[in-house]
């Protein structure tokens, strides 16, 4: 992110627009709608601007923009649409003290404008860096259909109210007061009578809302799916939008742990194979904690909770605690995996059944039907399964696999940096060598354009 969005307090500043054309006019249309003290700079300024300072909204003077002009100004915008001049009035701009804009010159100005939703006090606004100007138009014309006329009024009224809500604990009492007004009561209110019937409105919530009972915590066991955030369930997302605390596991992506609440705490409890990890136990303890001070805790976990995700232990322990708690189910790597290389996991004629196995348990090499996965026509899919291919691949060739077995390797299923590979049984320990992701192994699967071709072929020799 080179461009960090603010929001300037204008109230009173001294802001400076050079130039008298379309593109001072454009800038000038958006500033009239703060409380800046607007100066503009031409020598032939457009009749609109003119007007404009006949009524007292701006100042206006005649000349081009010279030295002391911009001392004390926060923003100057050089808009003559000229490059040399704009140059000269960008450099005066900055050598007395204020921001510079320079109109369609991204790379020498300080700051730049964005596309502005309008619902004053509320205000969205929407920056590309300058790479697709029309993209931010379309996303503006997206919002200003989506966002209510009346949100500006539902806010002005919240404002005036704010101190009188702070009768409210702070934290998700007062979040769920606000949640109601702007959801359902605030917008009935203003349909029934305006924005005179706001104020009303807001004293009976507060009333229903300080006679309620605290909520009482809760734990939700969330699948985060293999990593794409448009993989997330509707529900994971809403939750993640709620929660007070987010317990994530390391193989959560980034991308996924950025669609928690700003406010939420999140709280990393990584476990690796072989390597550091935080306990069971602690895990427990942590959400136990967490629930009983009243949080609305997302235990986040990477693909399903139900899948090779330690469900049990952390339903047993909330049991435990007679706290109530949800599962949340997600799409778990075998599908991701299986999807991203087009094939199905079980398949008429092939095989009826399909298997999810781990590679390893807390003792060690996980044993498994091993004659029945050698079977011809045989698919399971293998998690952490990196460190045990050496056994895999031993014990499935003891029980008459044969060499030629596809194995696919998913590596980091779903995600942009994800990676196929196609083997085969004879070779899955050395194919493994450079995978440092997670991976999910797919016996008996190859990927459908491998395996049209290796089709192609034997039809041509037979």
């Amino acid at each position: 992110m080179r461009h960090f969005p603010i929001f300037l307090d204008t109230a009173g500043q001294r802001v400076i627009v050079a130039g008298g054309g379309e593109a001072a006019l454009a800038k000038l249309r958006l500033l009239l709608k703060t409380e800046a003290r607007l100066s503009v700079y031409a020598e032939s300024p457009a009749p609109e601007i003119r007007t404009w300072a006949e009524s007292g909204k701006l100042r206006l003077v005649e000349r081009a923009l010279a030295h002391g002009d911009a001392l004390c100004a926060a923003l100057v915008y050089a808009a003559a649409e000229d490059a040399a001049e704009d140059a000269r009035i960008a450099a005066i701009g900055r050598a007395e003290g204020a921001l510079v804009n320079i109109i369609d010159n991204l790379e020498d100005s300080a700051f730049i404008t964005p596309a502005i939703v309008d619902r004053d006090p509320i205000t969205v606004a929407i920056g590309t860096e300058g790479a697709a100007p029309v993209l931010a138009r379309a996303i503006k014309a997206d919002l200003e259909a989506r966002l209510s006329p009346v949100l500006g009024a539902l806010a002005r009224a919240g404002k005036a109210f704010r101190g009188l809500a702070e009768a409210l604990p702070m934290g998700r009492a007062r979040r769920d007061f606000w949640a109601e007004y702007y959801d359902a009561a605030g917008p009935r209110a203003h349909e029934a009578g305006g924005e005179a019937a706001l104020r009303p409105a807001l004293d009976v919530l507060l009333g229903q809302h300080l006679a309620r009972k605290p909520a009482p915590g809760r734990v939700d066991l969330v699948g985060a799916g293999p990593g794409d955030p448009e993989l997330l369930t509707l529900r994971a997302r809403r939750l993640l939008d709620t929660a007070d605390v987010v317990i994530h596991d390391r193989l959560v992506s980034p991308e996924i742990l950025e669609l928690a609440r700003r406010e939420a705490r999140l709280i990393a409890v990584g476990k690796e194979g072989f390597g550091p990890s935080t306990s069971q136990q602690d895990i427990n303890a942590l959400m136990v904690r967490e629930a009983r001070a009243g949080a609305q805790v997302v235990r986040l976990k990477s693909g399903d909770p139900g899948v090779f995700g330690r469900l049990d232990d952390e339903a047993e322990a909330l049991d435990a605690a007679g706290l109530d708690w949800g599962v949340v189910p997600g799409i778990t790597a075998a599908s991701a995996a299986t999807a991203s290389i087009r094939q199905s996991l079980t398949k008429r004629g092939r095989n009826g059944s399909v298997r999810l196995l781990t590679g390893h348990d807390m003792k060690g090499f996980a044993e498994q039907d091993w004659r029945g996965l050698a079977a011809p026509g045989a698919v399971a899919a293998i998690y952490m399964g990196k460190r045990a291919a050496r056994f895999v691949q031993g014990r499935l060739l003891m029980h008459g696999a044969a060499p030629d077995t596809p194995v696919t390797v998913v590596e980091n299923a779903s995600r942009a940096d994800q990676r196929v590979i196609a083997a085969r049984l004879s070779g899955l320990p050395q194919t493994l060598e450079g995978v440092t992701g997670p991976a999910v192994l797919l016996l008996g699967l190859a990927p459908r354009a491998a395996e049209q071709t290796l089709e192609d072929l034997q039809e041509a020799l037979s």
